[in-house]
């Protein structure tokens, strides 16, 4: 395993993260177990989790995810595990059910953050991360900003992060981060920090693999310029990534076998480029997978590179992928691809 520090920090990470959000549905808590101890032997020591998992998100499961991980953590050395988790933010009107009213209060983080330590059966979390903003921006695959003049938010950043820099004084929390962000949106974090003497904003997670590079055309500059570092979620755009969705086919328990309506990675264009960087990983000997994730480990803005698996064969083929090292010639040709069709699933 490879390993690089949470930006400004002292926390050692490892490059793979596990991402952990098919607890629940996809995963039993037994095989979320075999999945953590897996991770742990092959290195990996930084997991990744939300208070709205397991996806899709529903009522039913809600929590599960952290409640599966909780019962593992009880029983490991804490202190040599990075552990970061998030709280949902409104715009996701039916995400109502975690809690009535899903703003950033001081109330909804303090009962959120609560919540979230009491189902990892931990006393903090290494990295507590802002779900999504609070205003209306682009996410999930949106894109066109149209500005609402009219929208409820109002400017909070200091309320907020103010909450966050008493978490970390209580010591529940070590670091902050955000996800799903703009570069306005992380500028403005950074500027509200260093104006008022509060913690600072260390990552971000947003989407980020061969098909959907838009963290590159503003963010990249602010995550190295401002050492903020980019927490990779979707490298392999759901799974498309790996080729096994090619020529319309929908393995039995897969991922868009059971939730077709997580498209973002499937449209036609997408599809099309998919089958490009499948010609290049058939050239070079490797899999689509391998060149996917590897070309996402490789990139100098990421911090960590957040993979998923169902099953410990799929997790021991994406952790592998550290060890690949892809050449400055292949890197040329996964650019002359991308610009066939830059960023076809936003």
């Amino acid at each position: 395993m490879k390993y690089t520090f949470l930006p400004g920090t002292t926390i050692k990470v490892s490059k793979i993260c596990l991402g952990t959000m098919t607890f629940g549905q996809q995963n039993t808590e037994n095989d979320a177990h075999e999945q953590l101890d897996y991770a742990l032997s092959q290195g990996i020591n930084f997991i990744d989790t939300a208070e709205m998992y397991s996806i899709p998100g529903k009522k039913e499961t809600q929590g599960s995810t952290e409640r599966y991980i909780g019962t593992w953590l009880k029983d490991q050395k804490r202190e040599e595990l990075v552990v970061a988790t998030k709280i949902a933010g409104p715009n996701i009107p039916y995400f109502s059910y975690i809690r009535p009213d899903l703003r950033f209060s001081k109330e909804n983080l303090q009962e959120a953050l609560h919540n979230s330590l009491k189902r990892l059966q931990t006393d903090y979390v290494d990295l507590y991360q802002l779900h999504w903003p609070e205003r209306k921006v682009n996410f999930f695959g949106q894109r066109n900003y149209v500005h609402d003049e009219n929208e409820p938010w109002k400017e909070n950043f200091k309320e907020v992060i103010g909450i966050l820099d008493d978490f970390v004084k209580e010591g529940k929390i070590r670091h902050y981060g955000v996800s799903n962000e703009t570069a306005y949106g992380v500028m403005k974090q950074l500027a509200v920090s260093e104006q008022n003497g509060l913690t600072r904003c260390k990552t971000i997670q947003n989407s980020y693999s061969l098909l959907n590079r838009t963290f590159e055309i503003n963010l990249a500059e602010v995550s190295q310029r401002e050492k903020v570092g980019l927490l990779a979620y979707s490298p392999l755009g759901f799974g498309v990534l790996t080729g096994k969705y090619l020529n319309n086919t929908k393995p039995e328990g897969s991922r868009l076998q059971l939730f077709p309506q997580y498209g973002r990675y499937s449209n036609a264009q997408a599809v099309a480029q998919t089958e490009e960087y499948k010609k290049l990983a058939d050239q070079l000997g490797m899999s689509l997978t391998h060149l996917s994730l590897a070309f996402v480990n490789q990139r100098p803005f990421v911090t960590s590179n957040i993979i998923g698996a169902t099953t410990l064969n799929q997790l021991a083929e994406n952790i592998a992928s550290i060890e690949i090292k892809l050449s400055e010639e292949t890197l040329k040709e996964i650019d002359r691809i991308h610009q066939l069709c830059p960023n076809p699933a936003p």
